[in-house]
């Protein structure tokens, strides 16, 4: 029986936290399906598509790994791929009450679904997307937070090649 699960989320942008996660994710299962959410409500720096090519490139053509965009409700999704195993990362407590929420919401609209919380590595707890968006629109150095690809990309964007 294999084993895949769901990583789901924005990845705008990837940060080491999220590699972090997808690696040891890949100790645990056979399979990820990284997921890019399209949340057509929000602005994002990158398209679904550059995020998802930041991505592929920061993990390499691993096998294991396939990733995909859905929008609207991750069970629906879930439903769509027959995938009922959500990896989620949490940074510190504060993650856990929001997302202790979520998977009991998503349980409850789907049964079959079960979550699995990963802490991210003690280098990687500070790090969130919307930092590392914030620091690098401000011109900071986010080279130590992000794969150098995402770094690169990041500096193009925001005109500091």
């Amino acid at each position: 029986m294999s084993h895949l699960a769901i990583y789901p989320g924005s990845f705008d942008p990837i940060t080491n936290g999220h590699l972090s996660i997808i690696r040891r994710g890949l100790e645990i299962f056979d399979g990820l399906v990284v997921a890019v959410l399209n949340n057509t409500s929000k602005e994002s720096l990158f398209s679904v598509e550059e995020r998802i090519e930041l991505m592929r490139d920061a993990v390499g053509r691993d096998p294991r790994v396939e990733f995909d965009s859905f929008e609207g409700l991750l069970v629906e999704y879930a439903r769509r791929r027959q995938t009922f195993v959500v990896l989620r990362g949490l940074r510190a407590v504060s993650d856990f009450e929001y997302e202790f929420q979520l998977a009991n919401m998503n349980r409850k609209l789907e049964p079959r679904i079960d979550t699995l919380f990963m802490m991210t590595g003690e280098d990687s707890f500070y790090i969130s997307s919307r930092l590392v968006r914030e620091v690098a629109t401000l011109g900071g150095d986010v080279s130590s937070m992000v794969p150098p690809n995402c770094a690169a990309k990041l500096a193009q964007r925001f005109g500091k090649q």
